[in-house]
């Protein structure tokens, strides 16, 4: 084999209940054919497999979450998750000389998402591949978030190159025929154009790319218990990657007064009332839209 990539490592069942990914993987696992490319290996990883056989997100704590080089460095964590973390670490790591030269990590979401894309890193190559993503499939949107780089406690961190893929909206614990088959054509893809990329043949991409640069979080409303005082306003639910600008209503009280967004700027929310984000205190993610210049090859 020759090229920059050797191994490319598609993961599923980070979240033990999020199913597109795991039943990829078995699906995957059981013919590996459909993974084969002329110059690099191909490997599948099912992350949490407690998680899975329970159909929970995780069971000590969000593995996704676990992957930060002091966690992965410190022996006092042990909790499932965090043995895990350092498992997956020692087979795929270290993040200074991975294992792994690219890492496609599979979940779902109970936002509406839709095809979401999140880089490892602003590497050019993860932007390419983005906007050629983006280019096949106008669908697909791209979001960078604000740790878009190794210091990430994602797993996807583990390598420079690579992503998450994020499909919804869907139940936790639901397999969805229509996003199962969105999410297996965007691996090949994703394979395909990393083939292609080693053997020297770079397939066209568009000139610019849309990115959606994750600036910070937002809880709901709470009183001092740490209780909901406001769900989100009906204007706002499903409408990620949507423009909300100062005024518009953004949580709706119990009383049924609504509660606006505050800010100068146009933002727009994603992963608007994710089911998994409750115990985060995150009702959504507020991003700006940006268009960056690709490099030319």
């Amino acid at each position: 084999m020759s090229g920059l990539i050797r191994r490319v490592v598609i993961v599923g069942g980070t979240h033990g209940n999020e199913l597109t990914g795991i039943y990829l993987i078995k699906k995957f696992q059981q013919f590996p054919q459909l993974l084969h490319r002329q110059s690099f290996e191909c490997v599948t990883l099912l992350a949490n497999p407690k998680a899975i056989a329970a159909n929970r997100r995780y069971i000590d704590r969000d593995l996704n979450r676990c992957f930060a080089n002091e966690d992965l460095a410190n022996p006092a964590l042990t909790g499932y998750e965090d043995r895990r973390a350092k498992e997956i670490a020692a087979q795929l790591g270290p993040k200074s000389q991975p294992n792994a030269d690219v890492i496609i990590d599979l979940h779902s979401t109970t936002a509406n998402m839709g095809l979401t894309i999140l880089p490892s890193s602003k590497y050019p190559v993860n932007l390419r591949l983005a906007a050629y993503l983006s280019a096949l499939n106008p669908l697909v949107r791209v979001c960078c978030g604000v740790q878009c780089n190794q210091d990430a406690p994602m797993l996807r961190s583990l390598s420079p190159l690579g992503c998450t893929i994020e499909v919804g909206a869907i139940a936790q614990g639901v397999l969805n025929a229509d996003y199962l088959q969105q999410t297996e054509r965007l691996i090949h893809n994703i394979l395909d154009y990393l083939d292609a990329m080693n053997q020297g043949e770079f397939l066209p991409v568009p000139p610019s790319l849309n990115v959606y640069q994750v600036i910070s979080s937002v809880d709901y409303p709470r009183n001092a218990s740490g209780e909901l005082q406001a769900v989100i306003h009906p204007h706002l639910q499903f409408k990620d990657y949507e423009p909300l600008s100062d005024g518009e209503p953004m949580f709706l009280k119990f009383t049924g007064e609504a509660i606006p967004y505050r800010g100068e700027a146009t933002v727009y929310p994603i992963f608007i009332n994710e089911a998994a984000y409750y115990e985060k205190k995150i009702a959504m993610t507020l991003t700006s839209k940006q268009q960056l210049r690709l490099e030319a090859v």
